[in-house]
């Protein structure tokens, strides 16, 4: 059974960082897309940054360059960084497991969720 468990979020002030977790077990595709997404109040989930079993990363043109996704195959752990943050990146953060390879960023591939974490940017 696939658990992922996203952890890391806070309150931070405007041009601050935080570095978001999620622990995944029982993922067993052995090509994988491993994907942040993020939900505002009133607003779509959407795609923020993704990676893939070989490395690979893709992003969402309003993190780029300021988020990095980045994973520990051994801890089976993937991180998402977030620098220079805003109060428009004040959402909740969801982790997603894919068995597609692509690097999709849209919520409607992705198999598996987490609960989420917060956060908050105040400007």
């Amino acid at each position: 059974q696939v658990q992922l468990v996203e952890s890391g979020g806070g309150s931070v002030e405007s041009g601050g960082s935080l570095r978001l977790s999620c622990a995944a077990s029982g993922v067993t595709y052995s090509r994988y897309s491993m994907g942040w997404f993020r939900q505002a109040p009133g607003k779509e989930r959407e795609g923020v940054a993704v990676i893939d079993s070989d490395g690979r990363t893709r992003y969402a043109a309003s993190v780029k360059g300021r988020y990095t996704i980045s994973q520990d195959n051994a801890k089976k752990t993937v991180y998402l960084q977030m620098n220079n943050l805003n109060a428009e990146d004040t959402a909740m953060y969801y982790c997603a497991a894919s068995s597609i390879g692509y690097l999709p960023l849209v919520p409607n591939v992705y198999n598996y969720w987490g609960q989420g974490t917060q956060v908050t940017v105040s400007s």
